[in-house]
């Protein structure tokens, strides 16, 4: 849902963002909601809801109250109301579509509650909005040098200006409780601005400053993502997952959000499986769980006193025999309810390309030129054997003119 602003240039190369983060279609803009009743009139006695939502640096959202009834629409840059002074913002969502957000992240349902926007920003907010944005790199780099100098365990993540450039907030993560009383004397002094500190999870900090996860989008946090639950290890035993935490650990160090995502799938489907540490009990010996395939409803079974022998039966077969194990009795033996593979005639693989020779980029690539040389050779010794040949014949029959007659 990119703008027109955002779309390909000249020889394919991409244009890039003409409107500075003010897109028409907020589509180039972080946890953007699609308004999908923007197409929709409202009937003629209804008043359109005076509530707006809006974004500020990163995801940071809030909503506010048009009490001006200002005619605002998706991109429009206001100047809201703050503590002290004014915030400067973009309008992310409009209509009736902001009662929905509001209620989904439990905002107070009363609109006259809500801060109120000022008015559309001027050219003037604007170039003092982004004068004070564009220090923010440098001085997140030096309230670090101080918090290190003062020794507090803690991380600054990032940092954010008001609009107006009156105050700054500092969002930092650590483990244990920091007393940052001298360091905001520190801070209030080197900026000169009001200081204000706020903690922040690893999630929340992972969801502000953004990424590209290991499947290779965008992550989750800091696109679409707004409840962040727990997840558990638990969630990764379920779907057969390896404990390694190299590889379940997201950006912010906690386990990955979307090992939630296909976990209530894979309860349904182990509803009727049995468990892996139930043992078969037959004639022929105790059977132990080997593997299971979910989705397939397959399982593998091996003797304990041959591990190395699996057997494939289905859950229900499996299921059966634990019932007869309740009741006392022993299956004659798990061969007897084994599900025969069967392969098809046609060849499921091909080589085509040579896949499956691992050595063919051992051996060293010869030199153009090399070969050329050597086909000349071959050439010129072809030739040269041929006039030897003829001139070998021409002087047999000068010597034996006899036979020639």
């Amino acid at each position: 849902m990119s703008c027109t602003s955002c779309s390909t240039g000249a020889d394919g190369q991409p244009k890039g963002c003409k409107n500075n983060g003010t897109c028409g279609s907020d589509g180039c803009n972080k946890l953007t909601v699609f308004d999908w009743l923007s197409n929709m009139s409202l009937p003629g006695d209804q008043e359109p809801f005076t509530g707006v939502e809006v974004r500020c640096k990163n995801g940071r959202k809030h909503f506010y109250k048009n009490s001006e009834k200002l005619s605002l629409c998706m991109g429009d840059v206001v100047a809201t109301e703050a503590q002290s002074g004014h915030d400067i913002g973009i309008i992310t969502l409009t209509g009736e579509l902001v009662k929905v957000q509001m209620k989904k992240k439990k905002e107070t349902e009363t609109v006259e509650e809500l801060p109120k926007i000022y008015r559309k920003a001027t050219q003037k907010d604007i170039d003092i909005w982004q004068k004070v944005r564009a220090k923010e790199p440098e001085i997140q780099k030096r309230s670090r040098e101080i918090a290190i100098h003062l020794g507090l365990q803690m991380k600054i993540s990032d940092i954010e200006y008001q609009g107006d450039g009156s105050k700054t907030t500092f969002y930092y993560t650590a483990e244990e409780r920091v007393d940052f009383r001298q360091l905001i004397r520190d801070f209030a002094s080197a900026f000169s601005t009001r200081v204000e500190m706020k903690q922040v999870g690893f999630r929340q900090e992972a969801a502000r400053l953004g990424g590209i996860g290991s499947c290779g989008r965008e992550l989750c946090c800091s696109t679409w993502l707004t409840d962040f639950r727990s997840v558990k290890t638990s969630a990764a035993r379920y779907q057969q997952l390896s404990l390694n935490p190299q590889k379940l650990a997201g950006q912010c160090g906690k386990l990955k959000c979307c090992l939630n995502y296909e976990l209530d799938t894979y309860l349904d489907a182990l509803k009727d499986i049995p468990k892996n540490d139930i043992k078969l009990q037959t004639e022929k010996g105790v059977a132990v769980c080997q593997k299971t395939d979910i989705f397939k409803r397959i399982l593998w079974y091996g003797y304990e006193k041959q591990g190395g022998i699996w057997i494939q039966i289905s859950v229900d077969s499996a299921n059966e025999i634990i019932a007869l194990n309740k009741k006392g009795e022993k299956a004659p033996s798990i061969e007897d309810y084994a599900i025969e593979e069967k392969v098809s005639e046609s060849k499921i693989y091909e080589n085509v390309v040579g896949q499956d020779s691992l050595t063919r980029f051992d051996k060293p690539k010869q030199n153009n030129n090399r070969r050329r040389n050597n086909r000349n050779k071959n050439r010129n010794k072809n030739q040269n054997k041929n006039q030897n040949n003829s001139k070998n014949q021409t002087r047999s029959r000068n010597r034996n003119p006899k036979k020639n007659a």
